[in-house]
């Protein structure tokens, strides 16, 4: 949020942290979730707890299925499962999309489903993933009804369509210049300009016309809390590599409930690196598939 629409976090709070960057147009992106205040000794406990331990398990076992020759049907069933263990829901309708230079979002059918709507059940293809592709996997998960709303926040950030208009307003083409020079088609926050009030003079003609698209700030249609966990993967031929996240303690949080589906145990306990993983590593693997059985 800009300056003007700053808020102040309490005790107990459920807070998300996403971020992203990229090289020469390669992007990375990653997100997570945490409960102010939770420590060790006091772990976050409660609808919240639930939500954030099925998130970050449903990102684990999404890490170790996004493989070639897997498809996005078992990430998603796999996410249905984990949720279901923890009585909570993935949003409706939250994409996952293949990557590519420039784009975060690419213009691609490769895509994963959370929690598909009636419309996306039509629309959206299963897919076979493959080696050299790149995806940002994005998980949300709510103990709501996992129907959405826009929430009163105002969005800042933004990102540039392929759409062509001819802007009228002066302050509107230094604006769209500016973007298009600075940021291609990567996203963007408000917050880069110098000056607050001339970038929203110009951001509204480019919005309504649509070579911006705007990010909304989403919630829980019933005001229950949501976790995101959300990590880039790359696909290569003896598995994957995850280059950002996974750094989440569980044990930060603590939930009546836990993993009960035998084949999402067995999945979580296999190691998350790839075939040349040493025994270090698969055993850091096996205690990650304990404690969700355990929390």
């Amino acid at each position: 949020a800009v300056v003007s629409t700053q808020s102040t976090g309490a005790e107990g709070d459920l807070v998300k942290i996403e971020l992203g960057a990229h090289l020469d147009g390669y992007a990375a992106v990653v997100a997570h979730s945490m409960v102010v205040g939770a420590t060790l000794d006091s772990p976050a406990s409660g609808v919240a707890a639930d939500a954030i331990l099925a998130a970050h398990y449903c990102a684990e076992a999404a890490l170790r299925l996004i493989k070639a020759g897997n498809t996005n049907k078992q990430v998603t069933d796999a996410i249905q499962k984990i949720t279901d263990s923890y009585k909570c829901t993935p949003l409706e309708g939250m994409l996952s999309y293949q990557i590519k230079r420039y784009q975060t979002e690419a213009d691609t059918d490769k895509q994963i489903v959370l929690n598909p709507s009636e419309v996306q059940k039509k629309e959206v293809k299963d897919i076979e993933f493959a080696v050299h592709e790149v995806y940002a996997m994005d998980v949300f998960v709510t103990p709501g009804t996992g129907k959405t709303k826009e929430h009163s926040a105002h969005t800042t950030v933004y990102r540039r369509t392929e759409e062509i208009y001819q802007l009228k307003m002066k302050a509107s083409r230094a604006f769209y210049s500016d973007v298009c020079n600075r940021f291609t088609l990567m996203p963007f926050t408000l917050r880069a300009f110098e000056e607050e009030t001339k970038a929203k003079m110009g951001l509204k003609e480019c919005v309504t016309h649509e070579l911006l698209q705007a990010y909304p700030v989403q919630q829980d249609a019933t005001g229950q809390p949501v976790a995101q966990f959300k990590f880039t993967v790359l696909i290569v031929p003896n598995g994957n590599i995850r280059i950002n996240g996974g750094l989440f303690d569980p044990t930060l949080c603590k939930s009546e409930h836990s993993v009960e589906d035998k084949d999402i145990i067995e999945l979580l306990a296999q190691s998350a690196n790839r075939k040349t993983a040493g025994k270090k590593k698969r055993k850091k693997a096996k205690t990650a598939a304990e404690e969700a059985n355990t929390n």
